[in-house]
């Protein structure tokens, strides 16, 4: 019975276009995986699995790429299986199907096809972590205003904050690293939910696909989401993380705060004013990024209150959203890892503004408690006090200030000449003294600096050891199917 026209043009021919484009290799290898186990299992004779072999190796899959879909079968698996079927009788070419379903091949597929996402978007947070410790490297004593509430608060250092968002994305690595974890489980030989009687060998097929081992309950193998949603959730994060800084970076770059400078080839002029530089690769970096969010959004949505069983909902339609998700992502964070490669920071401008609106005050604050002895509300108040004279009063002596205020608020006048208060009150001598571990003093930074960089270098050895496993399945499985005779 023909499908109809519009479940045709509506459905079936945008499901069919999609699955070419994500997984029609997922789904050859998976045939030949699952054709060495019958055979090594003895499930499929010698004689048969050749001529499978054969049929399947006979696939043009460039061909099949360019094929419309007519409408004639329902979908990319029946599409391969006719193509099978020509080359080897329906006779043999049925026996490729045993033990197994289009379910579990489908989420099979996949989580293949999720974990190249996964650690695509991990070597993209570590290329930024790369460009970000790089900076902080070069800048442990560049100091700058630090905000809060979007006001000036205390002098930090360009490597102190930078290294903040280092960590983020540390964790972000780790976040991603454990979904991987979760998506790399094999549920080929789940079958349609409840396994087979055929002596299958589940281990086999994940080997030579890949796959760190076997998902358990096989009704849960079809069923679960949740190594799709820990994936999507672990992005989101990324991404809220990454957009953050985008905001600030491009705070930083605009005429008024001009800390940031981007190359010339990430900026953009105006059609019609000559004068301007628009840094519209971050601009573009946060778009893409606030898309990918708002489709990793889109994801739990999707399958949330749906049936807990095999539904179309977790399957063809929700795909490309998953799909177009972790591109965007990996785009975003790719495109603010090269547009801060060769950024330039204006040091002096940075310098200048973290010497401005007293930020470095707490420091006397806690210099009169910790030096003086003074409790710290006493220390507080008359360096709130301090503030309010240097502000009505430009000019005066601040010494001679906090020795007359002091001597006020405690019956004791605090000493200090003019340079020595200025030295104190410094932006370096502020950053100097925070030792405190994750601090911004050049030798805090500069140890974690060593630490990040430690960090940097084990999850790039991840993602080639995770990228190598794959391909050396990859070989095992050619090996494999040869070694039929």
């Amino acid at each position: 019975m023909p499908f109809s026209p519009d479940y045709v043009r509506i459905v079936l021919n945008e499901n069919f276009e999609d699955a070419k484009s994500l997984f029609l290799e997922p789904l050859m290898a998976i045939h030949y995986a699952h054709l060495v186990m019958l055979h090594d299992t003895r499930i499929v004779s010698t004689e048969d699995a050749r001529a499978i072999r054969r049929a399947l190796d006979g696939i043009d899959l460039d061909a099949v790429r360019k094929t419309p879909y007519d409408g004639t079968c329902e979908d990319l698996f029946f599409f391969l299986e006719r193509q099978v079927v020509a080359a080897c009788g329906d006779a043999v070419a049925g026996r490729l199907h045993t033990a197994r379903s289009r379910n579990d091949i489908d989420m099979t597929m996949y989580r293949m096809r999720l974990r190249e996402f996964v650690s695509e978007l991990l070597e993209a947070t570590v290329a930024l972590r790369r460009s970000l410790v790089e900076i902080a490297g070069r800048h442990r004593h560049t100091v700058f205003p630090a905000h809060t509430h979007t006001q000036p608060a205390q002098p930090s250092t360009v490597a102190h904050y930078l290294l903040a968002a280092v960590e983020q994305l540390e964790r972000d690595g780790a976040r991603l690293k454990a979904a991987y974890a979760s998506i790399n489980v094999n549920p080929l030989g789940a079958c349609a939910i409840t396994g087979t009687g055929f002596p299958i060998d589940r281990d086999r097929t994940s080997a030579l696909l890949g796959f760190d081992g076997t998902t358990g309950n096989t009704y849960g193998s079809i069923a679960t989401v949740d190594y799709l949603l820990e994936a999507a959730s672990a992005a989101s994060v990324t991404l809220v993380g990454v957009g953050r800084l985008v905001q600030d970076l491009l705070l930083w770059c605009t005429m008024e705060v001009g800390y940031l400078r981007l190359t010339d080839g990430f900026v953009q002029v105006s059609s019609i004013m000559p004068q301007k530089r628009n840094p519209v690769a971050l601009e573009h970096a946060r778009a893409i990024a606030s898309k990918a969010f708002a489709q990793a959004g889109a994801i739990p949505v999707a399958v949330h209150n749906t049936p807990f069983g095999d539904i179309v909902d977790t399957e063809d339609d929700l795909q490309p959203l998953v799909a177009g998700m972790f591109k965007d992502a990996i785009r975003a964070v790719s495109l603010v890892a090269a547009a801060l490669e060769n950024a330039e920071f204006d040091v002096e401008k940075m310098r200048r503004r973290a010497g401005e609106n007293w930020i470095s005050v707490t420091e006397l604050a806690d210099t009169l408690a910790r030096d003086h002895g003074l409790p710290f509300k006493a220390g507080h108040a008359i360096a709130a006090r301090l503030v309010q004279h240097g502000q009505s009063q430009p000019g005066a002596s601040l010494a001679a200030v906090l020795a007359e205020l002091s001597q006020d608020v405690t019956g004791t006048a605090v000493i200090y000449t003019d340079d020595a208060l200025a030295t104190l009150l410094s932006p370096e001598h502020f950053v100097a003294v925070r030792r405190t571990h994750g601090g911004p003093a050049p030798e805090v930074t500069g140890a974690a600096v060593e630490r990040s960089r430690t960090l940097l270098a084990e999850d790039v050895a991840w993602v080639r050891a995770a990228r190598s496993r794959l391909l050396s399945a990859e070989s095992a499985l050619k090996a494999a199917t040869v070694a039929m005779g």
